[in-house]
C-alpha cells in the first residue's frame, strides 16, 4: 500500500508540473509587491536640510532607523508623541534663526558638526538615551554602535575648549560624509544622528502611537509611507518616500486628472498611472539617485493625499477608483505596457515611431488611434481649439533663440502629416538656402505649440477619419448587416428614408417587435500597419505663421479627455483602456 501511496503522490506532482508548464505567458511579469520609491528631492534639488510634520489627527511621533535592501524598516529609536516637528539636517554647520535653516551665518544658533563623544558601550537606544539625559546629550548610531555624544560645536578648538573646561569628558568626534542629524524644528537641539556610511540612510517613519492612517506633510502636501534621507556621494538630502504600490497610485491620480471627473474615468487614469510606474520600476528610470519615479510629468505627478486645497488633493472618489481596480494593468499578451498618456490628442493620438522614433515592433499598442469621442465634450476643453500666430521675424528669432537660422530669415515652413492628420515632420527653409528639420518631441517646444495634431495658415489636411462600428444588425435570427454600410426603409405608404441604427425596430416572423440594439463598443481603431516616415506634405509661405490645432500633449496613449468624454457615452473604463491601447487586455 505504500508504494502505492508513493507512486500516485509521484502522479499527482508529475500533473501539476505539466499544468503549470502549459499555463500561459500571461504570468511573464511579475506584480510589484515590495514599496515604491518615490524621489521628492534629489539632484540639484537635494536639500541641506528638510522639514517634516505630522498631519494632526493623522500620526503623532516619529520613529528612527533604516531601510534595509527590501525596504523594510528597522527602528533604532523613536521620539513621544508631544514631537510633531522634524528637521534633517546633513551633519555640516548649518545656522537655525527661528524656522529658518541656512548654511551659512544667518544670524541665528549655529548646529555644529563638532560633538564630544561620551565613554561607553550601550546595547540599545534606550539605553544610550538614559545615558545621554542627565548629560544634555544626545543618541548616535555610528556604523552600527549606539553612542551618547555632547554638544554640536562649530570647530573643533571650541568642542576642545569645552572639555578643557570640565563641562564633560570625552573624545571630539564627527561623521563621514554621510550623517545625519535629527533635530527638532527650530531648535539646535540635536535628537538624534545617524552615519550608516555609504550603505545605510537614515529612514524615518511616522506615527508612534499606532493610528490606522498615518499622514505626513512635506513640502506642502501630505504623504503616506515612510521617508529616507540619503547623502549620495556626500552631498545634500536626497529624500524618497517609500509606501506600497496602491498608496502610491492614490497620490497620481487626483492630479493627473481632475479629482471632480467620473469614478470609471479615474479607473482609467489609476490603470494607466499603475502599468506606466510598473515600468518605471523596471527600467531604473532614477537608478542613479537610488528611487523609482520622481514627482513631475517626468513620470507622473505625486502630491500624496495633497494640500489642504479640495481641488488639489485625493478624495473618497480618486481613492475608490484605486481601490476597485487594485492589482489591475494593462497588458499585451505577457507583458505590462508602458501605458502612455496625456490630456487630449485633438482628434487622433500618435504612432510611437512618428513621436519619439521608438519601433512599433517594441510598442505596437501605442500605433496611434482616429479619436472620434473627445470632440463631444470640446466646450469643456480649453485645448479643444488654439491659433498661435507669428510674424516671419518673430518665428526667425524664436528660433534663433534655440539656435537655429542664425544671420538669416525664415522663408517657407514645410509640414508632413501622418495618416492620422498630426504633423510628424516640419521643415524649415531660410533664405539663404539652409534647412532645419524637427520632429514632433522637439516640435512643441521650439514652435510653442500645445500639440502635433495642427495646420499652419495657407496649408490645410484633411484629418478627417471614416471609422466602423465593431456591431451589428441581426437579420433572420442568425446573419447580420454591418452597421459601417447605409441602409432605407419603406413606410406603409411607399416613403423610403435612411434607417436610424440607433430608433429603428424589426418584426420577427412571430410577429414580434423589438428595437434595434445599440452599440457600446468603441469605434475600430484605425491605425498604421508598420513604421512610415512619410506622409501628405504641405508647404507654406507667408508672412505670417498662424498655427491652428487641437489638443494638449505628446500624442500618444490615452487621451484624459477623450475618457472623459467615452464614459459620458456608457463606456468602461477598460473599453476606454483597450480603446487607446489596441490589442492590450486590462487584467
Amino acid at each position: 500500500m505504500g508504494n502505492n501511496m508513493s507512486k500516485k503522490l509521484m502522479q499527482f506532482v508529475a500533473l501539476l508540473l505539466a499544468i503549470c508548464l502549459m499555463m500561459p505567458s500571461v504570468w511573464a511579469a511579475t506584480p510589484i509587491t515590495k514599496p515604491i520609491r518615490v524621489g521628492l528631492a534629489y539632484g540639484s534639488g537635494a536639500l541641506a536640510t528638510a522639514n517634516l510634520e505630522n498631519n494632526t489627527g493623522a500620526g503623532a511621533g516619529y520613529r528612527f532607523g533604516y531601510y534595509d535592501t527590501n525596504l523594510q524598516f528597522h527602528e533604532l529609536g523613536r521620539t513621544d508623541q508631544s514631537t510633531t516637528k522634524l528637521t534633517m539636517l546633513k551633519t555640516q554647520n548649518i545656522w537655525v534663526n527661528g524656522s529658518s535653516y541656512a548654511t551659512s551665518n544667518n544670524g541665528g544658533q549655529v548646529i555644529g558638526c563638532y560633538h564630544i563623544q561620551v565613554p561607553g558601550n550601550y546595547t540599545d537606544y534606550t539605553q544610550a538615551a538614559q545615558a545621554a539625559a542627565p548629560l544634555g546629550g544626545f543618541v548616535a548610531w555610528i556604523d552600527g554602535s549606539f553612542q551618547v555624544r555632547v554638544g554640536a560645536y562649530a570647530t573643533q578648538e571650541e568642542a576642545e575648549a569645552a572639555i578643557a573646561a570640565g563641562t564633560v569628558s570625552g573624545t571630539v568626534v564627527g561623521t563621514s560624509a554621510y550623517g545625519v542629524n535629527v533635530t527638532q524644528t527650530g531648535s539646535t537641539q540635536i535628537l538624534f544622528q545617524f552615519d550608516g556610511g555609504a550603505d545605510l540612510s537614515l529612514g524615518i517613519l511616522p506615527d508612534v502611537t499606532g493610528s490606522s492612517t498615518v499622514r505626513t506633510w512635506f513640502k506642502g502636501y501630505r504623504y503616506e509611507g515612510g521617508f529616507r534621507y540619503e547623502r549620495i556621494d556626500g552631498g545634500n538630502l536626497t529624500v524618497v518616500n517609500i509606501l506600497d504600490l496602491e498608496s502610491y497610485i492614490k497620490g497620481v491620480v487626483p492630479y493627473e486628472m481632475s479629482n471632480n471627473w467620473s469614478l470609471e474615468a479615474l479607473k482609467a487614469q489609476a490603470i494607466c498611472a499603475r502599468s506606466y510606474a510598473y515600468n518605471n520600476i523596471l527600467n531604473a528610470k532614477h537608478g542613479k539617485y537610488h528611487f523609482d519615479v520622481c514627482t513631475t510629468t517626468d513620470c507622473q505627478v505625486y502630491c500624496g493625499a495633497g494640500s489642504n486645497v479640495p481641488t488639489y488633493q485625493a478624495n473618497e472618489t480618486t481613492d475608490r477608483a484605486v481601490e476597485e481596480t487594485a492589482g489591475q494593468y494593462a497588458w499585451y499578451g505577457n507583458q505590462i505596457i508602458e501605458a502612455f498618456y496625456s490630456s487630449s490628442h485633438g482628434g487622433a493620438s500618435e504612432s510611437v515611431y512618428h513621436v519619439w522614433g521608438s519601433s512599433l515592433s517594441q510598442y505596437p499598442y501605442l500605433c496611434g488611434v482616429v479619436d472620434p469621442y473627445e470632440k463631444e465634450i470640446a466646450s469643456k476643453n480649453a485645448y479643444s481649439s488654439w491659433n498661435i500666430s507669428y510674424t516671419t521675424s518673430e518665428l526667425t528669432k524664436r528660433l534663433q533663440s534655440y539656435g537655429y537660422g542664425n544671420g538669416t530669415q525664415v522663408q517657407s515652413l514645410e509640414l508632413t502629416y501622418s495618416d492620422l492628420g498630426n504633423v510628424i515632420k516640419l521643415t524649415v527653409r531660410y533664405l539663404n538656402g539652409q534647412s532645419n528639420t524637427f520632429k514632433p518631441d522637439k516640435m512643441r517646444s521650439i514652435f510653442g505649440v500645445p500639440s502635433i495634431h495642427f495646420t499652419v495658415a495657407g496649408g490645410q489636411t484633411d484629418t478627417d477619419q471614416k471609422t466602423q462600428q465593431t456591431s451589428s444588425l441581426p437579420i433572420n435570427g442568425g446573419d447580420a448587416l454591418d452597421t459601417g454600410d447605409s441602409y432605407f426603409t419603406i413606410s406603409g405608404g411607399g416613403t423610403v428614408a435612411g434607417l436610424d441604427t440607433n430608433s429603428g425596430y424589426v418584426i420577427s416572423g412571430t410577429g414580434t417587435v423589438e428595437q434595434l440594439p445599440t452599440t457600446q463598443t468603441p469605434e475600430t481603431p484605425q491605425q498604421p500597419e508598420q513604421d512610415n516616415p512619410t506622409g501628405t506634405t504641405v508647404t507654406v509661405s507667408n508672412g505670417t505663421y498662424t498655427f491652428h490645432g487641437s489638443g494638449y500633449g505628446h500624442q500618444l496613449g490615452m487621451s484624459q479627455y477623450g475618457a472623459w468624454a467615452m464614459v459620458n457615452l456608457g463606456y468602461t473604463y477598460k473599453q476606454i483602456v483597450e480603446f487607446y491601447f489596441p490589442g492590450t487586455q486590462v487584467k
